[in-house]
């Protein structure tokens, strides 16, 4: 039996008490952003009301309190995640700019002409595009790891990809459009093997799976706070110390420097040298408090209940004529991609919002998939700890009344 309180969950989500249309809300949008409860709302209220100041800087009372909570975010993220050092640690806007800051700092310091980065065909644009672009200020050259037909990375054509210019493998943990639980950890050990770097993209991984990069043994591992129930505009790079120091800043100004002359500047030391600027203090001191939130429910937990509801969903939905699920990995995560017989997605999604259902429409920012099975998108219903099964069962009896619509 389930140890989630599905009823204690949901009474902390004010929003999941709101209507759509008049229906009540049944909100399956998670892999896009999922909702807040109420303690992180909270908390961005208290630290906007009683400690609002800059951190790191000033030597008077608001500020020392507001550096002491955004220093207690980070050391809650080390524990989470289980790294060695809270300075390896850095907050940035989300995993968009976590990506963006490594690839700029480690093609700076690593990448040199004819070197080689893969990535995977089921990535998020935001861990594509800045790979391309510092592929081609460097000359350097971008492999694309293919999948089949259920969603699964092809390992064997991996390992044929690696090579002595490989300087670095940056893959996601679980994809948001296909739901494929990769085997990262075999996927790390191979790239470790060939005397490479490896990068994870944990955004769909953290909020649904125990992550710990000493376990896993990865080097970076990149992930957003707005989807495990934080604030937008927060996210999270980790990095070995030694990689990060070793690391040109990517961004200048504010808290990363150490002293400046016309002349020359010196960089601050970790984690200090990656965040310039003044950094987003509530909405970083607010994801600390989402994950307390989550490690109080217990990973574990979550998980054992979202399996349970995907699998649920999944038996659900195959019942429903013309149905066709994308992604139907042996290991999967809270997601299910689907269409059903030829109605657009967007027809279907526009009418199963006028019922209360949130469900994702489109590419969802991972064309080449799309492109890989020949279809102009899909519908996407993303599952998390606060769903239950009887808004499966209205998200099956929607799809159903819409399927009979378009005859």
């Amino acid at each position: 039996m389930s140890k989630i309180n599905i009823h204690q969950i949901r009474e902390q989500f004010p929003i999941l008490k709101c209507t759509v249309y008049g229906k009540p809300l049944a909100y399956f949008d998670n892999a896009a952003t999922t909702h807040k409860p109420d303690r992180v709302v909270r908390k961005i209220k208290e630290v906007y009301e009683s400690m609002n100041s800059n951190i790191h800087r000033g030597v008077h009372y608001l500020s020392n309190q507001a550096t002491m909570a955004y220093e207690q975010a980070r050391n809650k993220v080390q524990i989470f995640i289980n790294a060695a050092h809270s300075h390896e640690v850095i907050f940035t806007s989300g995993a968009t700019g976590a990506i963006n800051l490594l690839a700029n700092s480690f093609a700076d310091t690593y990448l040199s002409e004819g070197d080689e980065i893969i990535i995977s065909h089921m990535e998020h644009h935001s861990n594509i595009v800045p790979w391309q672009m510092v592929c081609k200020r460097k000359k350097a050259l971008l492999k694309v790891i293919p999948i089949n037909s259920h969603g699964e990375l092809l390992l064997d054509e991996f390992e044929k990809l690696l090579s002595t210019k490989t300087k670095l493998v940056a893959v996601t943990y679980v994809s948001n459009t296909l739901g494929t639980v990769n085997p990262i950890e075999e996927i790390i050990e191979k790239t470790h093997a060939n005397n490479s770097l490896m990068m994870v993209d944990a955004s769909q991984a953290v909020q649904h799976l125990k992550v710990d990069v000493k376990t896993m043994d990865t080097d970076f591992l990149v992930f957003s706070g707005h989807k495990i129930y934080g604030p937008t505009g927060t996210g999270v790079l980790y990095g070995k110390e030694k990689l990060l120091n070793e690391m040109e800043p990517w961004q200048g100004g504010g808290e990363m420097i150490k002293n400046v002359s016309f002349e020359q500047t010196t960089y601050n030391e970790l984690p200090f040298k990656f965040e310039a600027g003044t950094p987003n203090i509530a909405g970083s001191i607010a994801l600390g408090e989402a994950i307390d939130f989550v490690s109080e429910l217990g990973i574990e937990n979550i998980a054992e209940y979202e399996d349970e509801l995907l699998n649920y969903a999944t038996e659900q939905f195959l019942q429903i004529p013309g149905m066709r699920i994308f992604g139907t990995a042996s290991k999967k995560a809270s997601v299910i991609s689907f269409l059903v017989n030829d109605i657009h997605p967007f027809d279907m999604g526009t009418l199963l919002d006028k019922m209360g259902l949130a469900v994702r429409t489109g590419h969802h920012c991972t064309q080449p998939i799309i492109d890989y099975f020949g279809i102009p998108g899909t519908l996407r219903a993303s599952i998390a700890v606060y769903n239950t099964k009887e808004e499966i069962d209205r998200l099956v009896a929607g799809i159903t009344k819409v399927a009979q619509m378009f005859g």
